[in-house]
């Protein structure tokens, strides 16, 4: 039966209108997901990629292996260890508070340790790895790989930190490392992004810092993939770095350590040089500090105890160390009157025990005076007036230029901390630094190393290393780099004449040797290894009349720090030079009872690479040596089983 034709255009319209209100109701929603789709993808496109990538894949530096640094013999002075720690990326960890408290559930980390680790992240860009805690026990490490899904954002890793084995003894050449700091990337122009990483150990002094760029290496890169949580899935590949270069130096780790050793209980620095290629076999200064205390950073306390030592432990006396060289000097004045043929070494100057010079009355130390006397006896007894007379002769300016040809008043160039460049003043420096002129007694206070002239320990045993060949020795610290040798250090010929040089030397030799010289005590007496030398006492300051007047007339009645330094510089054997060695004893008093006992025992030791016979030591002294020798010996355990495990 068909259908009204009315019936039929009311069911058209209820169609009509359901369609309509069908359509604009999925209109409507097409455009709000269009709406949707085009915040996401544009305006918010940025946000959701860095999203989308970092929840997958994570790309995070490799460390290298920092470079090992070795004596001459191949012993190590810096090694590796590994170092079990534990890690943070904050942008991982989600909620960090909530993180961190999990973990000290699980492992005993100090608060303030937790607190700095905070500080750091907050300083830090939130995808870059902060060092919780480091040192950690295995079974910590376990813990936190086991219950690494409640840890987002934890890691626990294996890697290297630095050790000194050799501990003191080194300490000073070697250097250590520590974390990086602001105030390491504020004044070092260094784009490695390795320095971005917290607690990542650079060379802060000594070798470790003057050859960082050497021993760092570069890093390696690997990507990671990690879930929404942060927790880590699977390793994608790795990329490893290329570790540091090893370093040899030219120090005999026994000899150096034999030299701290000798100069425990003394304020001091001593320099041993090979003098046929300019080695530097031992470069030590007393008291050192344990370089191990700074590598993951030192403690309030252990900081105020080193700075606080009147000894001045941090101190690098050897190098850094200047004094006023006192009688080691007159070598200097010698030569360049002797050069200059002012005087001839047979000529004779009368000391009466004083010069005067310009209304001013300079003392010799032998208030009796000593006569008549030549360059050879003034020498061998170190008569001051002598060289009062002769330095008015040839001048200041022909002074100082010896000086600086015999390596005095230079910085020489080795990569350690605070190389001293001491002072060999002229006319001219005084001019310019002070603003006044030269005046005599300023050349006769500088004759006998006193007034303005500064000298370190380095710079004294290069001069006698230079003295004792004629050449133009250079100190090397560096053996190799990789194994690669580096340049000798001996030079060409200082072009002074042989026959003055002979005479210095044969001076020297009687310095030791002859019963009137001032280091007779502390001869060798082997066969072939006669030790020729020259004392030193330089003077802090001068005794008052009025502490001469209470009765203090010596310097062992003066406070240690008002006493004067004693020096000692040396070559052996006479006959054939092989070792230079110079000591200071700060505030030590005299020098041949104070540095050249300590400077024949070096030399010795350097001679015999080892513990000479007694029978190398005058009679008198063998039951103190042999004492001291087990002494020090009980001290030097350390090397002798760091010599096994190597």
């Amino acid at each position: 039966m068909k259908k009204p034709q009315r019936d039929s255009g009311e069911s058209a319209r209820r169609l009509s209108r359901r369609a309509m209100l069908l359509g604009t109701v999925q209109l409507g929603i097409v455009g709000v997901l269009g709406w949707r789709m085009q915040s996401m993808q544009v305006e918010q496109a940025d946000q959701f990629r860095l999203l989308a990538e970092e929840n997958r894949i994570n790309i995070r530096l490799i460390p290298p292996a920092r470079g090992l640094i070795f004596d001459r013999n191949g012993l190590p002075l810096a090694e590796n260890e590994q170092n079990y720690r534990v890690v943070m990326v904050r942008e991982d960890a989600g909620d960090v508070e909530e993180t961190l408290q999990r973990l000290t559930q699980l492992v005993d980390i100090p608060q303030d340790t937790l607190d700095r680790a905070v500080e750091e992240m907050n300083r830090r860009s939130p995808f870059v790895p902060v060092t919780i805690a480091d040192r950690l026990k295995w079974e910590d490490v376990a813990k936190i790989n086991i219950n690494a899904p409640a840890l987002p954002g934890i890691t626990a890793e294996v890697g290297l930190s630095r050790h000194y084995a050799l501990g003191e003894d080194i300490a000073h050449v070697v250097g250590y490392v520590g974390p990086v700091s602001d105030y390491d990337l504020s004044r070092i122009d260094d784009q490695d992004p390795l320095l971005q990483i917290p607690k990542f150990q650079i060379g802060k002094t000594g070798v470790e810092n003057k050859l960082e760029h050497s021993l760092r290496g570069a890093a390696g890169t690997k990507r990671i993939e990690v879930n929404a949580l942060g927790r880590v899935m699977r390793e994608l590949d790795r990329q490893e770095g290329t570790p540091g270069k090893d370093i040899q130096l030219t120090l005999d780790a026994r000899l150096q350590a034999y030299a701290q050793a000798r100069m425990d209980g003394e304020s001091a620095g001593a320099v041993v040089i090979d003098l046929e290629d300019g080695d530097l076999r031992a470069i030590a200064s007393a008291p050192a500090f344990n370089p191990n205390l700074f590598v993951r950073g030192i403690s309030v306390k252990d900081w105020t105890d080193l700075n606080e030592n009147i000894y001045r432990p941090l101190a690098a006396k050897a190098a850094q160390g200047t004094y006023p060289p006192g009688s080691t000097f007159k070598m200097v004045t010698a030569l360049a009157a002797l050069e200059e043929g002012v005087i001839s070494p047979e000529e004779t100057v009368y000391c009466p025990g004083h010069t005067d010079v310009a209304d001013i009355r300079f003392h010799c130390w032998k208030r009796a005076g000593h006569g008549n006397i030549n360059f050879h006896e003034s020498l061998k007894q170190s008569c001051d007036c002598y060289y009062y007379e002769i330095c008015q002769r040839v001048g200041i300016d022909k002074i100082a230029e010896m000086a600086r040809k015999l390596g005095l008043g230079a910085k020489h160039d080795l990569p350690i901390s605070a190389v001293a460049s001491g002072l060999a003043p002229d006319k001219a420096w005084k001019r310019e630094v002070r603003g006044e002129d030269w005046r005599i007694g300023d050349t006769v206070n500088a004759s006998i190393g006193q007034g303005y002239v500064l000298t370190s320990p380095l710079q004294l045993a290069i001069m006698t290393a230079r003295i004792a060949t004629g050449r133009i020795v250079t100190p090397r610290l560096v053996k190799s780099i990789d194994g690669i040798e580096e340049p000798t250090g001996l030079g060409e010929s200082l072009g002074l004449n042989e026959n003055i040089l002979r005479r210095m030397r044969q001076s020297m030799n009687d310095v030791s040797n002859h019963r009137r010289g001032t280091a007779y005590r502390s001869r060798i007496i082997a066969d072939g290894m006669r030790m020729a030398g020259k004392t030193g006492t330089s003077q802090v300051r001068r005794i008052t009349a009025e502490e001469r007047a209470r009765g203090v007339t010596r310097n062992a009645d003066l406070p240690w720090e008002r006493r004067d330094h004693a020096l000692f510089v040396s070559f052996a054997p006479v006959e054939n030079p092989r070792f230079a060695v110079a000591v200071v004893v700060e505030h030590g008093g005299g020098g041949s009872t104070a540095a050249a006992p300590i400077a024949r025992d070096i030399m010795l030791q350097a001679l015999y690479d080892g513990d000479p016979p007694l029978e190398a030591y005058p009679s008198a002294d063998r039951d103190r040596i042999a004492e001291q020798q087990e002494r020090i010996n009980a001290r030097l355990a350390s090397v002798k089983q760091a010599q096994d495990r190597a």
